[in-house]
């Protein structure tokens, strides 16, 4: 894969930055990242496994964030080829690389996304890993964000009344929703939803609750659909560069190590649940009409009429990944209903 000079030019003055403002450390891990900086997955997680891993190095390896190094579908790729040491992002903007990790964005899941996240990680180490999805990159942590629902720019009292509608997809199980509940699908990343919305280019967007406050959704959502358990959930990881962990001390990839994995994973999904309790508050607080459905409501059972047969046709799409996706479908429910932190 090839790197645009500019964009290494961009990089290299980064570092340059970075390494003055940590003279003391021996190494800086610099993180590409891209939500707001005010948003609970940078202001939380990031900073926070900076911290650890100060921390768990003696202040031998510093954490750097760094962002607007291009759209978090890239961000696997630079990663890979060095221009970022570190980065987090979306499996499913890279359509036909990630398969496996889908089984957590199932529907029905009935988990948060503390214990969507441990159940992921743990289901990887034993299944998915060796189907080798996230070649070429040192997986530092996975997770989920918490359940998916509907924020519309105009409200519906059905999900026939979403046909046609222009809905915000981020890809993987949403993009299989969209098909299904017959929607208009239009890509973007999540930070350009607000405008989007608020200039009507699109009608809604399947995310969280959380986001009626980072992203200021509140401002322009008129009804937020949340659906027993949410629709979905969706898949992230934090990866590293092999090269700059292998270029560590034995002591210090450890150390970083020791900070990353279960607890990571499990922080990251512990920051997008409380996030989504906040955007819950600021949606209130902003009139924003939120339409709970309860199980046995008519939106729920078009929702479960919909989502028939979507086990299996996972189930179906990742069976070249030559791993027992059935059992570890149902051991990563088992975990993640059954999760007590």
């Amino acid at each position: 894969m090839k790197i645009k000079n500019l964009l290494k030019t961009s990089a290299a003055f980064s570092l340059g930055i970075a390494l003055s403002s940590s003279a003391m450390a021996d190494t800086v891990m610099r993180v590409a990242s891209w939500l707001p900086p005010t948003h609970p997955q940078n202001a939380i997680v990031l900073n926070t496994w900076g911290k650890w891993i100060d921390e768990a190095t003696e202040g031998r390896v510093k954490l750097s964030i760094e962002y607007g190094m291009g759209h978090p579908k890239t961000l696997f790729d630079l990663v890979e080829d060095g221009a970022v040491d570190a980065s987090w992002s979306v499996h499913g903007y890279v359509p036909g690389r990630f398969k496996l990790t889908e089984s957590v964005e199932l529907p029905n899941l009935g988990a948060n996304a503390e214990a969507a996240s441990v159940a992921l990680w743990r289901v990887s180490q034993k299944y998915y890993n060796a189907a080798n999805e996230h070649e070429g990159l040192r997986v530092a942590a996975l997770f989920t964000h918490g359940p998916g629902q509907i924020h519309l720019a105009e409200p519906i009292s059905s999900l026939k009344e979403m046909e046609g509608r222009k809905i915000r997809l981020g890809g993987g199980i949403q993009g299989k929703l969209g098909e299904r509940m017959h929607v208009t699908p239009v890509g973007a990343p999540a930070p350009k939803v607000y405008e989007m919305m608020q200039q009507r280019v699109v009608d809604g967007v399947f995310i969280p609750a959380g986001e009626q406050k980072t992203l200021r959704l509140n401002e322009v959502t008129k009804q937020l659909v949340m659906l027993p358990g949410g629709m979905y959930t969706m898949s992230f990881s934090i990866f590293m560069n092999p090269d700059f962990v292998d270029g560590l001390s034995e002591k210090d990839r450890k150390a970083i190590m020791s900070v990353s994995g279960e607890k990571l994973s499990a922080l990251a999904g512990r920051a997008w649940d409380e996030g989504d309790k906040k955007g819950l508050e600021v949606a209130k607080q902003a009139g924003v009409s939120i339409l709970k459905v309860q199980p046995g409501d008519q939106i729920d059972q078009e929702f479960q009429s919909m989502i028939k047969g979507m086990d299996e046709d996972y189930l179906a799409r990742v069976a070249d990944r030559k791993v027992d996706a059935a059992a570890a479908l149902k051991e990563l429910r088992e975990i993640a209903r059954s999760y007590n932190k």
